[in-house]
C-alpha cells in the first residue's frame, strides 16, 4: 500500500522504530523499580502506537512528532530531569498536524 504522496513504506525505517520501540521496552522492565516508571510506561506506549500507524503510513510530522514526544518522556523519566519537558508540546503538536493531515 502507498503511503502519502504515493510513497511506499520504507521497511528499514519502519523495522528501526519498531525495533526501538521494543529496545525501550525492555529496558523499561530492567529499570523498572525507578521512579519515572509512568512516564516512561506511557512514552512506551505512545512510541509504540506511532510506530505502528508508521508502518502503514510514513508521514513527516507523525515521525518529527513522535520522536520530540516520547524522547522527552524518556529523557526525564530516565534522567529525572524535566529539561527536556519543552519538547514534549512541540511534538504533540507535530502528532495532532499529522493525524488532521491524514484525516483530511
Amino acid at each position: 500500500p502507498a503511503g502519502v504522496g504515493g510513497e511506499v513504506p520504507d521497511l528499514e525505517e519502519t523495522s528501526l522504530a519498531s525495533a526501538l520501540s521494543h529496545t525501550t521496552e525492555v529496558l523499561g522492565l530492567l529499570w523498572g523499580s525507578f521512579q519515572g516508571k509512568e512516564l516512561f510506561d506511557k512514552a512506551n506506549r505512545h512510541h509504540f502506537l506511532h510506530s505502528v500507524a508508521l508502518l502503514r503510513v510514513p508521514h513527516l510530522w507523525l515521525a518529527s512528532g513522535t520522536t520530540l514526544f516520547c524522547t522527552s518522556f524518556y529523557y526525564q523519566a530516565l534522567k529525572g530531569d524535566p529539561y527536556a519537558q519543552t519538547l514534549t508540546p512541540v511534538g504533540g503538536s507535530l502528532l495532532m498536524m499529522g493525524w488532521l493531515t491524514l484525516a483530511l
